[in-house]
């Protein structure tokens, strides 16, 4: 039916016209949820809403009703009506498939039915599936058939025997027609398939395949392909290929694809092993039936084998003295290939010493061919490589590791001929000062160098050791440059060989200076007085020699360079001294104003480092002549007289400024000493290593360069030893040779001196400036040369038998033979004894890696080692050989031998399964053959497999054949035809017999499975199944089981069930187990949807033949529906003033199960204004019970609970959503009925006051409240511009700001009005307080701010303590605590002579008025309130006191006058307090500025200190001291060998000597001295640049060198 097509005519029917069901808002509802019908109220016509289908509305039903209801208000009425559709032939039969295929045996015999899928046609009644058809054939017909549903199915029944050798398939044609008019229909196509039976054998296109392959072919190559052809079809003409009468080991090189008949390479093919393999492939078709054929492979041999090195003799090691072709190795070559690949050649790669000499059979001798040096070469990797003759060349490597033992045939040579070592003198005991070095160039013992010094007869002992593990050379003693400057000795190094070489150095030790001599002064002598000194004319001109200053130094070199300096005079700038020749002169023309007693100071200083000095004093006198000279000298005694009170006075004063400069000092000294304890360590200073030398004056001139190390903490020259003079022999004034002082010795020792001194002296001279190393020529090493008599090892192997060929000798012995059998005499084969076997080390080489032989070297006999067996070492091949080689050594002989190994019955014939499984068909013909699996024997020969037989049966004997190869295999020929149904098994035995005594056999079991052919059908239990199911049971459900059984046995009795005859939906409700026959829920079925399932199953069996039974299926109802709660029709807003009874919706109740699980009624839940009525059967109206108040409740949820009667009873919910719409039926409301706000007075405009609040219970536009004031004025205020109050929020706001002094408080009232319709109102009084601010300050009521303070109070002096004397009175225009009023006295000329009351204001006497009180007082009196922050105001207070009131009037007269002159008096004060605290700001400014200077000096000084410098080109490090003395004995008069001790200061600023004691010779302390007694120098520490000065030391200016670092201080 179309859309809008016309159903009925609803008013007609009714007899209501059509104004009626307008007005009476009549609407039709179906009962499903969809509307399928409209209703036009115009016309009352109902019509189709939606296009109608059937098939689609009521599927697979008779009859199709469409209910629905009419409902009618004003009054409510309901009126139920039907629709019935009626079908039209609108749908064509359909088939589920169009093609349907069924497989048939050619054997099926006539009469058999095969079921074919039913047409389905959606249409009913007559316009449904009427009948089928078949289209014209010679082998089919149609027979139809009803089911219960009246459901029509058909089968095809074969009328004649089907052939597939004349048809292989038949193609009919299936039509389904329908009762329509006209009649519609379908077609599928029916194709049937003949199957095969199996009648015909595979048969080979060839008996035997025979191939060639190369051995190593890769796995996976294809060796060839057989094939086998089988007329029939499917299984039967499906040919399998497999392996049978195939030995093991071709079964595990070869595999054969079952599918394809490939035979492809499964392992490594190797011709060494086998040449050739023969297998048999079976042909098997899928019915059983086999046909064989031959395999045979042969093996190609390829070059697949490297040849193989065996080492048959090594010698290790062999000495470096051997003498060439001794004999090193003796090795074998073999190459398992045949022909060219396996002839072999062999070479040694590399240059090396060695060669190789063939002997025989592939032996080869490794030799020497040159002398060998292990020093050159310690050992030998040779490699020898062999290479076969093959196309493809293979070659195999085997290392030779010949180690070349060491004879001590090198002596130990020294790294140097000459070893020169320096030393400084007074060195520590056992002080190491190098190190000596030999190497030998042996190994081992022989390489172990060991040292020793030469002892010389006549000459004492040196003063040094030598290590004799490392070479190490020590000092024994402190040494003395002064007595022995330089010696030599020799040192040997020996090696441990035997017998011992070696070898010897000279080792020359040079003692080194040190600065340990102070200068001593031979003139003028030290013991002289300064007053017996030189005379000086007046008249001496510029340059006047005065006297000459002579002074030696018992060091060398630099140490004993002298300078001379004048330290003090008494004029300075009169006298100058040489600087190295100590000459003093004039330095200018004397003066008559000259002091005619002169006294110099001369500072005599080496170059040592620390540098030593002396002194002397001269004594000159200025005379016009020399009898002058004598007169002053005689006058020179009496005493000097004291200067009187003022020398007292210069006493006191240097005391004081001694003391403070000490104290000053000591502080520093402290300072410098921590310091210095936290500095780091001191670095060592450089000496310079060169000299300048001059000719002027009568001793050489020397330059000395002083470095002295930063932070040396004394400055001054100390000297802490005595200044012994040390002098040379020969000099003078100085002892004879034979009373030389101890210590001087070294001085008488010209012939060591001069040699020591005359090779230095060389090194310094200009020509050989700069060469510092020693050549000493004439001296050779050589390499000893040494008989090697006994050296040479006895390895010199001669070969006896070169240029013959040996026979090669043969014996035998039986496998499995036990260990020690005896299997021949090798010695007695050999013509030797076995002393001789012994005495040349006879022993076995085998040529594989064990050895199953042993010789007895004592008898010579050849024994078994280990039982072999022949099976294990040749497999199948014969004969089976051991070959091996006896080698003899001394000389060297080698015999080839072969042991046979002879095969004995000790396996039995076996079958690799003991049992064998043959499946026949027993349509099998007499004399039909079949191949078995033959057995194994490994025996060979006689011992081998023989024959077979087997156990007495009625249907098969057996045959034994034999192979090309000569083994034998079995085949078994059926006599008579086998039944099935007679017999289904025949089992019996085979054997397999060997030909050995005794004979030997296995058996294996044969099991003959007779095939069956398929000749029953299958048979159902029961045609007809009846079973019953709950609709929704869970999947995979049991339905029911059929079963059916089948006489057949193998895949003829094998049943498969399936599902036919059905539609779509039994096929998707039900499912079959093809193997049990189980039938399953596929899903839930519906009791609603279906009721009744008729299924049609099928049994076929593996043949193809087939059998039917139906299973009806009943579905049991269960309450598995709930209710269903259809709403017709719902007001969803309802206004709430709604009356009772109004109905609110129309709502249907429907349950789709049946009988009391469909029996159905409904309840509200809950307490609510609404209740249900019943207006027609499952139509229902909700009504309003009760008024209704939206304030209360703006909505409710309505819940419809609707339950059935089932068991168990389903229920389901409805709810319902109804909202009521307001009325304005309520006021506003305030919050509260009076709200006071509390504003601050001088508040801005705009400031908000508070929050008015209204609430209405009505909503929306009803709910909306504004505000307004009601009262426009109160008591007569403007109220309107005091605050406003806004219209949507209610914030209260004020308009100006408010004065607490005018306007407190103030009330309003408010009004709020909602926007309903009229709308309603409330109305709130609203009260504002202002609250007062501190805004006023105090006023002075009295006394007067503006009267004058001088016309005050007068006070006599006679007023007690308490006294009245005014009363101030002030007050504030402020409210609350910003009105308290406190007073209090702010200022006054006499403080404690008035005091004010806090609270009262009155002003009183404090004590009694005193007469040195000022006649008048003036007060400062500060009033302040209370408020925040508090406010002032001060009034001031003249008061005279009087002793009666006309002084008061007096004073009053004359207060201008005296007011004008105390102006004056205050300005200077203030004048003189602003000059005091200028000055107090500048002195702490002052001493600020210094604190801060004081402590950046500080701070600078520490961050600038020099910090330690690394040892520089100019500088002295440790054992650098250096090596080039200078002998000065041939310029000048003097030897400059003296030694000075020197200690300066830490970063001295001026570069002075200080001397703190005198620096004269004592006789005593030179005794000491001469000891060899030294003390260390004491330090302390003293700023920089500050300088102590003891009794008769003076200030001489010292150049330091620029580039040495200052202020480290210097020990020597």
């Amino acid at each position: 039916m179309e859309r809008d097509s016309f159903v009925a005519n609803i008013s007609k029917d009714l007899g209501v016209s059509p104004s009626q069901l307008a007005a009476r808002k009549a609407r039709v509802v179906s009962e499903g949820n969809e509307q399928l019908f409209r209703l036009n109220r115009n016309t009352g016509v109902l019509t189709a809403k939606e296009s109608l289908d059937r098939e689609e509305i009521c599927p697979q039903s008779d009859t199709c009703t469409l209910f629905f209801k009419i409902f009618f208000d004003n009054p409510l009425q309901l009126i139920r009506g039907e629709v019935e559709i009626r079908d039209v032939n609108d749908n064509s039969p359909v088939f589920p498939e169009k093609e349907m295929v069924l497989e048939i045996l050619e054997t099926t015999p006539p009469g058999s039915r095969f079921p074919l899928q039913s047409a389905r046609d959606k249409d009913m009644g007559i316009n449904g599936l009427q009948n089928y058809s078949l289209g014209s054939n010679s082998h089919f017909s149609l027979v139809l058939g009803a089911g219960k549903d009246t459901v029509k199915y058909v089968e095809l029944v074969l009328q004649r025997q089907l052939d597939r050798e004349e048809q292989r398939e038949l193609n009919l044609l299936l039509t389904a027609t329908d009762g329509g008019s006209p009649p519609r229909l379908g077609t599928a196509q029916v194709r049937v398939v003949v199957l095969d039976a199996n009648d015909n054998i595979p048969v080979f296109g060839r008996e035997v395949y025979e191939v060639r392959l190369a051995e190593n072919s890769p796995p996976g190559q294809l060796v060839l392909r057989v094939a086998a052809a089988d007329p029939d079809e499917g299984s039967n003409g499906k040919v399998r290929y497999g392996f049978t009468q195939t030995p093991e080991r071709s079964r595990q090189l070869f595999e054969l694809n079952p599918d394809t008949g490939e035979i492809r390479v499964a392992g490594n093919l190797d011709f060494e092993e086998a040449k050739s393999h023969e297998m048999v492939v079976r042909a098997t078709d899928g019915g059983g039936l086999s046909a064989h054929c031959k395999v045979q492979v042969e093996v190609l041999d390829v070059n697949d084998n490297a040849p193989e090195i065996a080492l048959t003799s090594l010698t290790a090691s062999i000495p470096e003295d051997a003498p060439p072709r001794t004999v090193v190795a003796l090795f074998s070559v073999r190459d398992r290939d045949s022909g060219d690949n396996g002839r072999t050649e062999c070479t040694i790669d590399g240059d090396s010493p060695f060669s190789l000499t063939p002997t025989f059979d592939n032996y080869y001798e490794l030799r020497t061919n040159a002398a060998l040096d292990r020093e050159r070469t310690a050992e030998y990797n040779i490699t020898v490589t062999a290479m076969d003759w093959g196309m493809m060349r293979l070659s195999s490597r085997e290392s030779v590791f010949v180690q070349i033992s060491d004879v001590n045939d090198n002596p130990p040579e020294f790294t140097q001929e000459i070893y020169t070592m320096s030393v400084t003198e007074n060195n520590s005991p056992m002080l190491r000062i190098g190190s000596v070095n030999a190497t030998d160039a042996d190994t081992g013992k022989n390489a172990q160098v060991r040292y020793t010094l030469v002892q010389q007869e006549g000459k004492k002992q040196p003063e040094v050791s030598v290590n004799s593990e490392n070479g190490d050379v020590y000092i024994l003693r402190p040494l003395d440059y002064e007595d022995v400057r330089a010696f030599e000795v020799a040192v040997r190094a020996a090696d441990s060989g035997s017998p011992p070489l070696s070898a010897q150095a000279l080792l020359r030790v040079i003692v080194r200076d040190e600065n340990d001599n102070a200068p001593v002064v031979l003139y003028p002598s030290p013991d002289n007085r300064a007053a017996a000194g030189e005379l000086v004319p007046r008249w001496a001109p510029t340059g006047y020699l005065v006297a000459k200053v002579v002074a030696v130094d018992a060091d060398a070199g630099q140490n004993a360079w002298l300078s001379y300096e004048l330290a003090k005079a008494t004029e300075p700038a009169l006298f100058r001294v040489g600087l190295h020749s100590g000459e003093v002169r004039t330095a200018r023309p004397v003066a008559e104003r000259d002091t005619p007693r002169q006294r110099l100071v001369v500072l005599v200083r080496d170059r040592g480092q620390p540098p030593r000095s002396a002194t002397v004093t001269l004594g000159i006198v200025l005379v016009d002549g020399f009898s002058e000279a004598h007169l002053r000298v005689r006058e020179e005694a009496p005493a000097a007289e004291p200067d009187g009170p003022l020398t007292l006075y210069l006493i006191a004063s240097l005391a004081c400024v001694s003391a403070l400069f000490l104290a000053t000092a000591v502080a520093t000294v402290v300072a410098k000493v921590r310091q210095a304890r936290r500095s780091e360590a001191e670095t060592l200073p450089t000496f310079p290593q060169a000299a300048t030398e001059s000719d002027a004056g009568s001793l050489p001139r020397y330059v000395y360069d002083v470095c002295f190390a930063a932070g040396t903490v004394n400055s001054e020259f100390r000297f802490l030893r005595p200044l012994f003079p040390c002098f040379p022999a020969g000099l003078p004034p100085g002892p004879a040779p034979g009373s030389a002082a101890p210590g001087t010795a070294g001085l008488h020792q010209p012939g060591l001196l001069r040699s020591g001194l005359g090779s230095l002296d060389r090194q310094l001279h200009p020509a050989h400036r700069g060469k510092r190393s020693l050549r000493c020529e004439g001296m050779e090493l050589r390499k000893r040369e040494e008989p090697l008599s006994g050296r040479v090892v006895a390895l010199i192997l001669v070969l006896c038998v070169s240029g013959m060929r040996t026979e090669t000798a043969r014996y035998s012995v039986p496998e499995e033979a036990e260990r020690g059998s005896f299997v021949a005499n090798i010695a007695k084969d050999l013509g030797l004894t076995g002393g001789e076997l012994s005495a040349r080390k006879a022993r076995l080489v085998p040529e594989g890696e064990k050895q199953y032989l042993q010789l007895n070297q004592h008898t010579g006999d050849l024994v078994v080692r280990e039982q072999m067996d022949r099976e294990e070492l040749c497999g199948q091949s014969e004969p089976c050989l051991l070959r091996f080689e006896v080698l003899l050594e001394s000389p060297l002989q080698s015999f080839r031998a072969e042991v046979s190994l002879t095969d004995i019955n000790d396996h039995a014939p076996m079958f690799l399964n003991k049992e064998i499984v043959l499946k026949i068909p027993e349509t099998a013909m007499p004399e039909t053959r079949f191949l078995l699996e033959s057995a194994q024997d490994p025996d060979v020969g006689n011992n081998s497999l023989q024959h077979y037989s087997i156990s007495s049966n009625e249907y098969f004997h057996i045959y034994t054949r034999r192979r090309s190869d000569g083994r034998r295999y079995p085949e078994l020929v059926l006599d008579r035809a086998l039944d099935r149904e007679q017999q289904a098994e025949v089992a019996f035995s085979v054997t397999a017999v060997d030909g050995g005594s005794p004979p030997r056999s296995g058996t294996a079991l044969i099991r003959v499975v007779v095939l069956d052919i398929n000749d029953n059908i299958p048979v159902f239990s029961r045609s007809l199944y009846k079973v019953h199911v709950l609709e929704n049971s869970s999947q995979d459900t049991l339905v029911v089981a059929v079963s059916a059984s089948d006489l057949d046995s193998g895949k003829n009795g094998e049943i498969a069930y399936s599902i036919v005859q059905n539609s779509v939906e039994n096929h998707q409700t039900f499912k079959i187990n093809s193997e049990t026959g189980e039938i399953r829920i596929k899903k839930p079925v519906d009791y609603e949807e279906t009721k009744t399932y008729e299924i049609d199953v099928q049994a076929t069996d593996g043949g193809g033949l087939s059998a039917h039974c139906k299973v009806e299926v009943q579905v049991e109802d269960v309450n598995d529906n709930a209710p269903e709660v259809i709403i017709t029709s719902l007001t969803s807003t309802l206004s709430e003033a709604a009356p009772p009874n109004t109905v609110v919706a129309l709502f249907n109740l429907r349950d789709r199960d049946s009988g009391d699980n469909g029996r159905t009624s409904c309840e509200l839940a809950g307490e609510q204004p609404f209740s249900i009525t019943l207006l027609a059967a499952d139509a229902y109206a909700l009504v309003t019970s009760e008024a209704l108040d939206r304030e209360q409740a703006a909505e409710y949820n309505v819940t419809v609970r609707a339950r059935d009667e089932g068991s168990p009873a389903l229920s389901v919910s409805k709810t319902l959503f109804v909202r009521l719409l307001d009325v304005n039926d309520n006021a506003p409301t305030f919050t509260q009925t009076i709200y006071t706000m509390v504003l601050s007075e001088n508040e801005p405009a705009g400031t908000s006051l508070g929050r008015l609040n209204a609430t209405d219970a009505d909503a929306g536009k009803n709910a909306l409240v504004r505000y307004a004031l009601e009262q426009p004025s109160s008591k007569g205020h403007p109220v309107e511009s005091f605050v406003s109050v806004d219209a949507e929020t209610g914030i209260v706001r004020a308009l100006r700001p408010l004065d607490y002094e005018e306007v407190r408080a103030f009330e309003v009232e408010v009004r709020a009005a909602d926007g309903g319709s009229p709308p309603l109102s409330a109305q709130a009084l609203l009260r504002v307080l202002v609250r007062d601010e501190n805004d006023n300050a105090p006023v002075v009521l009295y006394p007067s701010p503006d009267s004058s303070a001088t016309a005050g109070e007068l006070v006599p002096r006679w007023a007690p303590a308490g006294y009245l004397v005014a009363k101030v009175v002030a007050v504030d225009a402020d409210a609350g605590q910003n009105a308290w009023l406190s007073y209090e006295l702010a200022k006054a000329t006499e403080p404690g002579l008035f005091r004010v009351g806090l609270h009262s204001g009155e002003v009183r006497t404090a004590r009694a008025v005193a007469e040195r009180d000022a006649p008048r007082q003036r007060l400062v009196v500060l009033v302040r309130d209370r408020g925040q922050p508090p406010r002032t105001a001060t009034v001031t207070i003249g008061i005279a006191l009087v002793r009666e009131f006309s002084d008061a009037f007096l004073q009053l007269n004359h207060g201008t006058e005296s007011k004008r002159q105390q102006q004056p008096q205050v300005a200077e004060e203030e004048l003189l307090t602003t000059y005091l605290i200028a000055s107090l700001g500048c002195v702490s400014s002052l001493f600020l500025l210094s604190v801060l200077a004081f402590s950046a000096a500080k701070l600078c000084h520490a961050r600038l200190r020099p910090r330690p410098s690394p040892p520089s080109a100019r500088c002295y490090a440790h054992g650098d001291f250096p090596t080039d003395d200078v002998d000065a004995s041939r310029t000048g008069t003097l030897s400059p060998a003296y030694h000075y001790e020197a200690n300066l200061t830490s970063a001295s600023g001026r570069s002075e000597f200080q001397f703190l004691k005198p620096g004269l010779p004592s006789p005593t302390r030179s005794a000491e001295a001469g000891a060899g007694k030294q003390e260390e120098s004491l330090c302390w520490s003293q700023p920089a640049g500050e300088r102590g000065a003891e009794k008769g030391s003076s200030d001489l200016p010292f150049a330091q060198p620029l580039d040495c670092p200052a202020g480290r201080r210097v020990h020597a």
